[in-house]
């Protein structure tokens, strides 16, 4: 039986509905309960939803085979996994935003409000940019606002928040949607059942 970690919420139902589509189904997912763990043994497949967040974590541990994770989670987290397919759901960028009249001062360390420190730091390395990392666990569009920070690193789809904080986007930097992603042990014993999965996933993306 392979164990899927899926993401509570939108992305994790139209998740499912493509895990279904290619004979992984489990109706009792749809049942009215509070049930965080699925079986289908007839199907070989078991979900378990988790947080978006967390996903990751379930799957490089081993408490499930594979998973559905964005990105932006598999980036900031660097965690060591295999990363098989990308499932074109949950599309967006990762993007350095200010306010619409905001000058760098290239004499000082940039101040970046954001949530992906890690991402962040390894975009502003990339070209030797000294910054100051200030980590914000939400409403990151405040800081640059209220003096907090110059600039913020964040996912945005479509800009609307910004527009409405009076700030925009100065740049572009990492395209970000979900991925399937393995535990490289699973992915050892399990390959020819992964590959197999992978193989349906990628020609139901191609038909849709």
């Amino acid at each position: 039986m392979i164990t899927v970690a899926l993401p509570k919420g939108r992305l994790g139902d139209k998740v499912y509905n493509l895990f279904a589509s290619i004979g992984y189904d489990c109706s009792e997912i749809y049942d009215d309960n509070r049930k965080l763990v699925f079986e289908n043994p007839e199907n070989g497949v078991r979900y378990l939803l988790v947080k978006p967040s967390d996903v990751a974590v379930y799957v490089y541990h081993g408490a499930a085979d594979i998973g559905i994770a964005g990105k932006d989670i598999l980036d900031e987290c660097g965690l060591s996994l295999y990363e098989l397919l990308d499932l074109k759901l949950g599309k967006c960028h990762m993007c350095v935003a200010a306010q619409n009249d905001y000058k760098e001062d290239p004499s000082r360390p940039i101040r970046v409000a954001t949530k992906f420190p890690n991402i962040a730091k390894k975009h502003y390395m990339s070209f030797n940019r000294e910054i100051e990392i200030i980590k914000l666990n939400g409403s990151i569009e405040i800081a640059p606002l209220v003096g907090l920070s110059d600039v913020i690193v964040d996912i945005v789809e479509t800009g609307t928040t910004l527009k409405e904080n009076n700030l925009k986007v100065f740049e572009k930097f990492l395209p970000i949607s979900a991925r399937l992603i393995a535990n490289r042990t699973s992915y050892t014993f399990h390959k020819d059942e992964i590959d197999s999965l992978c193989s349906r996933l990628q020609k139901a993306l191609e038909e849709k």
